[in-house]
């Protein structure tokens, strides 16, 4: 195995880390058995820690592992201070903490607060009645004097996003499954709750939060129909195509404005502690917009990312150059956090069926670019998207829309540590999910053991951006698209002489480019990039081939 870098952690609570940072997303569940019961754990990160460590990363970011009955595989949570059983304890989470801190990684975990499971006791006291306690802890509305429900509003999982409740004799929002009841922010007691619920954690130890769907917290109070989406405006970012879903506009139902109130609060206790969070904005229309708001400085989280990059839009150098100029445009001073895969898409090997000198383009692409960095445990090794049969699947949303769409358990499958048995040294056990067959070629003992893998490659290029400030923090300048050729530049952020010349042929032909004049460019070298004849030249690139020169 390659030495793990000396990545160190910061003593210092002010210090930036995120800004630039590289963080690696492991979904708990499909990274490493250790009990034998077919579904990854705690300890299975934690003796994995190691295998991350030496990718040179700054941090990790672990899919909950919070107690939850799974109808959502942890993103339904009822109680929010517990370790499910399956995947382990607190004192397991505690030895995860501290394995990574001393191997110089940080430790993010996914804080789901925009709803619960059904089986909170939260949701379970609510429901009662009228005039319990928490009896206004939740979005609860009478229905319409036809009895339908309050409003148009639809869940991401299909149909209405209101569920009729015998005990209370009025409807629940459910922005997701029916199981997933949201939580009603407008209520102070609720935002007290969930921000003891982030300290507990914090004083655990953790560095930080991804917060899912953050842009969900709140509901109108007045529950308004959304108006309709002009078919040429909707997309599939956020459901697929088949979902009714992208027929709104959901100016109601999510993305309200009093979300910037609470993420103020959310700031100051993470400030507290010197920790940070990353923001999942969805939303197929202001995405961009609401990164930006949620990042503006110290109000909000510290980034966000958008769905920009998590389509199946192909990536092409047009496409780059469009994300970036609305970037600028709308959220100048925001900060995106970029993915091209994670546990909700098909992986992006096979959303833009990229050979390997194409994923290896892309991922040093991703790394190029100004914003901090998500990568996808398996996007590494350059797996593609698993093929799982109906039989197979366990994704509540590839069940429903089958077989248009097949859900998200192709880029949930186990990880694949070797290739000698057909579970891929995830498990003893039949796993949760099958092993892909076509992943075993792929496998991380294999990859160690070929200097030209694009794991190494993955290695390399992240210490590229460990060791280079201005790929960190650095402006991105003269974003530049000439067919399938893109160019831009990294510049000094204190106005210093550094720059830094990218270029990426995004296509499958030949082309050229020109270097800027007068840098006296240099090659980053341990990266497999193109080379100028001269200081001062053109480079030809080939296929998927790249660039990245230092000025003199």
């Amino acid at each position: 195995m390659s030495a793990i870098p000396d990545t160190g952690i910061s003593a210092d609570p002010s210090a930036e880390w995120w800004r630039g940072g590289v963080i690696y997303q492991v979904y708990p569940r499909s990274y490493q058995d250790t009990t034998g019961d077919g579904i990854g754990d705690l300890n299975g990160i934690t003796q994995r820690l190691p295998y991350i460590a030496a990718l040179g990363v700054d941090a990790i970011w672990i899919s909950p592992f919070f107690t939850s009955p799974m109808k959502d595989f942890g993103y339904d949570v009822s109680d929010y201070r517990d370790v499910d059983p399956m995947f382990g304890t607190l004192s397991d989470f505690d030895r995860l903490i501290e394995t990574a801190h001393g191997l110089g990684v940080r430790v993010m975990i996914d804080l789901v607060l925009s709803h619960s499971s059904d089986a909170h006791p939260w949701f379970e006291e609510s429901r009662r009645n009228r005039t319990n306690p928490r009896a206004d802890w939740y979005v609860w509305a009478d229905p319409k004097p036809d009895g339908t429900p309050p409003n148009n509003w639809l869940s991401i999982f299909g149909g209405t996003a209101w569920q009729w409740d015998v005990r209370r004799t009025q409807y629940y929002l459910h922005n997701f499954l029916v199981s997933q009841p949201d939580l009603n922010f407008h209520n102070p007691a609720v935002q007290e709750a969930l921000l003891d619920v982030t300290r507990f954690w914090l004083d655990r130890g953790v560095d930080g939060f991804r917060l899912d769907t953050i842009n969900f917290y709140f509901a109108d109070d007045q529950l308004r129909d959304n108006p309709a989406l002009p078919p040429e405006r909707r997309n599939a970012q956020i459901a697929p195509s088949v979902n009714p879903y992208n027929h709104q506009e959901h100016v109601y139902s999510k993305n309200r404005p009093e979300n910037l109130v609470f993420l103020a609060r959310f700031r100051a206790l993470l400030d507290e502690y010197g920790a940070a969070a990353v923001g999942e904005v969805g939303d197929a229309q202001r995405g961009m917009e609401l990164l930006g708001e949620y990042t503006a400085e110290g109000r909000g989280v510290q980034m966000c990312y958008a769905f920009d990059f998590l389509s199946w839009d192909p990536l092409t150098s047009q496409r780059v150059v469009e994300v970036f100029a609305h970037l600028n445009d709308v959220a100048p001073h925001g900060w995106p956090c970029w993915a091209f895969s994670n546990h909700d898409v098909t992986r992006h090997r096979t959303r833009w069926n990229l050979d390997e000198s194409g994923a290896r383009c892309f991922a040093t692409l991703i790394h190029a670019m100004r914003g901090s960095v998500c990568l996808y445990q398996g996007e590494e090794l350059g797996l593609a998207e698993a093929k799982v049969a109906y039989e197979d699947l366990q994704d509540p949303y590839g069940i429903e829309f089958w077989p248009e769409f097949a859900g998200r358990d192709g880029c949930r499958t186990p990880m694949v540590w070797e290739a000698s048995n057909t579970n891929g040294g995830f498990s003893e056990a039949k796993p949760w999910l099958p092993v892909s067959p076509d992943h075993l070629n792929d496998a991380v003992a294999l990859q160690e053991r070929r200097d030209d893998a694009l794991l190494h490659h993955y290695r390399a290029v992240v210490g590229m951006r460990r060791d280079m400030p201005v790929l960190q923090t650095g402006p991105q300048i003269a974003t530049e698209a000439t067919g399938d050729l893109l160019t831009f530049m990294r510049v000094d952020p204190k106005g210093g002489g550094e720059r830094i010349f990218c270029a990426f042929n995004l296509g499958g032909g030949d082309t050229r480019v020109n270097l800027p004049a007068g840098g006296g460019w240099a090659p980053v070298t341990g990266i497999g990039g193109a080379e100028p004849a001269s200081e001062d030249t053109d480079v030809a690139l080939g296929p998927w081939g790249y660039t990245i020169l230092r000025a003199a």
